[in-house]
Protein backbone atom coordinates (compact mmCIF):
# COMPACT_ATOMS: atom_id res chain seq x y z
CA UNK A 1 0.00 0.00 0.00
CA UNK A 2 1.35 3.44 -0.87
CA UNK A 3 1.18 6.58 1.20
CA UNK A 4 -1.11 9.21 -0.32
CA UNK A 5 -0.60 12.95 -0.54
CA UNK A 6 -2.54 14.87 2.19
CA UNK A 7 -3.91 17.11 -0.55
CA UNK A 8 -5.61 14.09 -2.13
CA UNK A 9 -7.28 13.30 1.19
CA UNK A 10 -8.49 16.89 1.58
CA UNK A 11 -9.84 17.00 -1.97
CA UNK A 12 -11.58 13.67 -1.49
CA UNK A 13 -13.19 14.88 1.74
CA UNK A 14 -14.42 18.09 0.11
CA UNK A 15 -15.68 16.21 -2.93
CA UNK A 16 -17.61 13.81 -0.69
CA UNK A 17 -19.26 16.76 1.03
CA UNK A 18 -20.15 18.28 -2.32
CA UNK A 19 -21.51 14.96 -3.58
CA UNK A 20 -24.16 15.11 -0.84
CA UNK A 21 -25.55 18.66 -1.03
CA UNK A 22 -28.35 19.77 1.20
CA UNK A 23 -31.00 18.68 -1.31
CA UNK A 24 -33.85 19.52 1.02
CA UNK A 25 -32.71 23.12 1.19
CA UNK A 26 -32.93 25.55 -1.67
CA UNK A 27 -31.95 29.19 -1.80
CA UNK A 28 -33.65 31.40 0.71
CA UNK A 29 -36.64 33.15 -0.80
CA UNK A 30 -38.52 36.07 0.56
CA UNK A 31 -42.22 36.68 0.25
CA UNK A 32 -41.46 38.96 -2.72
CA UNK A 33 -39.72 36.19 -4.71
CA UNK A 34 -42.53 35.64 -7.21
CA UNK A 35 -41.49 35.33 -10.84
CA UNK A 36 -45.02 36.05 -12.08
CA UNK A 37 -44.75 39.75 -11.25
CA UNK A 38 -41.99 42.26 -11.59
CA UNK A 39 -40.77 43.42 -8.17
CA UNK A 40 -42.00 46.87 -7.24
CA UNK A 41 -39.77 49.31 -5.43
CA UNK A 42 -41.82 49.02 -2.24
CA UNK A 43 -41.53 45.20 -2.40
CA UNK A 44 -37.74 45.32 -2.80
CA UNK A 45 -37.02 46.21 0.84
CA UNK A 46 -35.97 43.01 2.59
CA UNK A 47 -35.60 40.94 -0.59
CA UNK A 48 -32.90 38.35 0.12
CA UNK A 49 -31.08 35.43 -1.52
CA UNK A 50 -28.57 32.88 -0.22
CA UNK A 51 -25.68 31.56 -2.24
CA UNK A 52 -24.92 27.85 -2.60
CA UNK A 53 -22.55 25.82 -0.51
CA UNK A 54 -22.30 23.08 2.07
CA UNK A 55 -21.34 25.32 5.00
CA UNK A 56 -23.30 28.28 6.35
CA UNK A 57 -20.09 29.88 7.64
CA UNK A 58 -18.90 30.55 4.07
CA UNK A 59 -22.24 31.04 2.32
CA UNK A 60 -22.96 34.41 0.68
CA UNK A 61 -26.15 36.31 1.44
CA UNK A 62 -27.51 39.34 -0.39
CA UNK A 63 -30.19 41.53 1.17
CA UNK A 64 -31.89 44.65 -0.20
CA UNK A 65 -32.64 47.49 2.18
CA UNK A 66 -34.31 50.84 1.69
CA UNK A 67 -32.50 53.91 2.94
CA UNK A 68 -34.98 56.63 2.06
CA UNK A 69 -36.06 58.77 -0.88
CA UNK A 70 -36.60 55.52 -2.82
CA UNK A 71 -32.89 54.67 -2.60
CA UNK A 72 -32.01 51.02 -2.09
CA UNK A 73 -28.79 49.32 -1.09
CA UNK A 74 -27.62 45.71 -1.34
CA UNK A 75 -25.80 44.30 1.67
CA UNK A 76 -23.56 41.35 0.79
CA UNK A 77 -22.29 39.17 3.65
CA UNK A 78 -20.40 35.92 4.02
CA UNK A 79 -21.58 33.75 6.89
CA UNK A 80 -23.46 35.03 9.90
CA UNK A 81 -21.01 37.45 11.50
CA UNK A 82 -19.27 39.28 8.67
CA UNK A 83 -19.44 42.99 7.96
CA UNK A 84 -21.59 43.78 4.94
CA UNK A 85 -20.16 45.02 1.68
CA UNK A 86 -22.67 47.66 0.58
CA UNK A 87 -23.57 48.48 -3.02
CA UNK A 88 -25.82 51.41 -3.89
CA UNK A 89 -27.74 53.64 -4.02
CA UNK A 90 -29.98 52.28 -6.78
CA UNK A 91 -33.63 51.76 -7.60
CA UNK A 92 -35.56 48.94 -5.97
CA UNK A 93 -35.78 47.07 -9.29
CA UNK A 94 -32.04 47.55 -9.79
CA UNK A 95 -31.29 46.21 -6.32
CA UNK A 96 -33.42 43.09 -6.85
CA UNK A 97 -31.79 42.54 -10.25
CA UNK A 98 -28.31 42.87 -8.69
CA UNK A 99 -29.17 40.33 -5.97
CA UNK A 100 -30.47 37.85 -8.54
CA UNK A 101 -27.41 38.31 -10.75
CA UNK A 102 -24.98 37.84 -7.84
CA UNK A 103 -26.79 34.71 -6.66
CA UNK A 104 -26.80 33.26 -10.18
CA UNK A 105 -23.08 33.99 -10.67
CA UNK A 106 -22.23 32.42 -7.29
CA UNK A 107 -24.24 29.31 -8.15
CA UNK A 108 -22.43 28.96 -11.51
CA UNK A 109 -19.00 29.34 -9.87
CA UNK A 110 -19.96 26.83 -7.18
CA UNK A 111 -21.11 24.26 -9.73
CA UNK A 112 -17.89 24.72 -11.74
CA UNK A 113 -15.78 24.26 -8.61
CA UNK A 114 -17.76 21.20 -7.55
CA UNK A 115 -17.32 19.65 -11.01
CA UNK A 116 -13.59 20.37 -10.97
CA UNK A 117 -13.14 18.89 -7.49
CA UNK A 118 -15.20 15.83 -8.32
CA UNK A 119 -13.08 15.31 -11.42
CA UNK A 120 -9.85 15.64 -9.44
CA UNK A 121 -11.11 13.23 -6.82
CA UNK A 122 -12.01 10.67 -9.49
CA UNK A 123 -8.59 11.11 -11.11
CA UNK A 124 -6.85 10.68 -7.74
CA UNK A 125 -8.82 7.48 -7.12
CA UNK A 126 -7.74 6.13 -10.53
CA UNK A 127 -4.10 6.93 -9.79
CA UNK A 128 -4.34 5.21 -6.39
CA UNK A 129 -5.93 2.12 -7.99
CA UNK A 130 -3.14 2.03 -10.60
CA UNK A 131 -0.52 2.25 -7.82
CA UNK A 132 -2.10 -0.67 -5.99
CA UNK A 133 -1.80 -2.97 -9.03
Amino acid sequence: MTQSDPTDNALAAIASILDHPESHRGPEKSATDDTSIAPEQSAADGYSRLGPGPMAAIRFKWTVRRAGDDEYYVDETIGENSAAVVTGPMSGDGAVKLVNERESEARQRFEALRSEMTGRSAAANLVRKDDDI
